[in-house]
């Protein structure tokens, strides 16, 4: 099989790479007034408009229900930069408005920030990941422990790893679901635990009054309309950047930050609305080598230094056939597909 990204034979160059990504790292008060104007202002605006148009009838959700979602995936990644410190030079402004942002992405803010960056300090360590396969997004199973699961474990791996299943129908659940618990949080989680609950009340208060105002079937409507395309685009944006044909998965030993940064992340190169849609985070490998540049500044941040091409490139035709790519094989230093794992 042909490999699905284009990327340079050698990564080249890369001295003084860490160097030039921080002087990207400064928040611009400027830049982020303008992303919350042009993103989440509009997407209240636009959710405001839907609600109010079920009056008329459905056509208003039909007409606006895509768009809004776009901007809640950009909200998104704002929640995200915010998480990492990095979209506010504040820490009280990156937290305020993270939370904020929970309404919009029903994401518990304080939870996904501290998990997420737990994937920052390991991602694409073979010796640093959930091996029990859960974790079907950030991480994957090697063809040596996928063939040593039961049976049954096996099916369940590839049922979840199913496109149909994997990026239609878990999405919405994880975002509707199971962001509404706090059972995978670790002992000692406290305050990201009671993060959780509260984040879960403020949504029942939200949704709950609109419901009461306008009615459930209406309330619904507009929720589902937005949050379900939002989280399929969202989990898809974040499972393809780390797999895909031409990633570098590695044990421990030989695995470092930046090789992992320029070879076990991509550079998805999406059409321009696309990538002002979700927020330039096609430049993850300029945001693994530093999760402190904010999103606005990666685009920047990626032509300054020549070692930044060194990345994987993935087309949008590239991400949508990723899928094919379930496990890591270790003999052949590559993601595979099931049918390659059996031969």
């Amino acid at each position: 099989m042909m490999p699905a990204t284009t990327a340079p034979t050698e990564i080249g160059d890369t001295s003084g790479l860490r160097a030039v990504a921080a002087r990207f790292e400064d928040a611009s008060p400027r830049q982020a007034a303008w992303q919350v104007a042009t993103s989440i202002v509009p997407l209240i605006a636009l959710l405001a408009a839907m609600y109010t148009g079920m009056a008329f009838g459905c056509w208003p959700v039909l007409l606006l229900a895509l768009p809004a979602a776009a901007l809640t995936v950009r909200t998104f990644i704002i929640q995200h930069d915010c998480g990492h410190g990095s979209f506010f030079a504040s820490r009280r402004a990156n937290d305020w408005l993270g939370r904020c942002c929970s309404m919009a992405t029903m994401t518990p803010y304080g939870q996904w920030r501290r998990q997420h960056a737990q994937h920052h300090g390991a991602w694409n360590n073979l010796d640093r990941r959930d091996a029990s396969g859960l974790d079907i997004y950030s991480s994957c199973l090697t063809v040596a422990e996928y063939r040593a699961l039961p049976a049954g474990r096996r099916l369940l791996y590839r049922v979840a790893k199913f496109p149909a299943m994997s990026l239609l129908v878990l999405p919405p659940l994880i975002f509707l679901v199971l962001y509404r618990f706090s059972f995978d949080t670790p002992n000692g989680w406290w305050a990201e635990r009671r993060g959780v609950y509260l984040t879960n009340l403020a949504l029942l208060l939200l949704y709950g009054g609109l419901a009461a105002a306008l009615g459930f079937g209406a309330m619904a409507a507009v929720m589902l309309s937005v949050i379900v395309p939002a989280s399929i685009v969202g989990v898809w944006l974040f499972s393809i950047q780390h797999h895909f044909d031409g990633t570098l998965w590695a044990r421990h030993g030989q695995w470092t930050a930046l090789d992992a940064a320029l070879r076990g992340t991509s550079f998805l190169r999406l059409p321009r609305w696309l990538q002002w849609a979700t927020g330039n985070i096609g430049f993850h490998h300029v945001h693994h080598v530093s999760s402190r540049v904010p999103n606005y500044r990666l685009e920047a941040c990626h032509g300054a230094h020549p070692g930044f091409a060194g990345a994987a490139v993935l087309t949008l035709g590239d991400g949508l056939r990723a899928w094919r790519f379930a496990l890591w094989d270790e003999v052949r230093g590559r993601m595979v597909s099931f049918s390659e794992a059996a031969a």
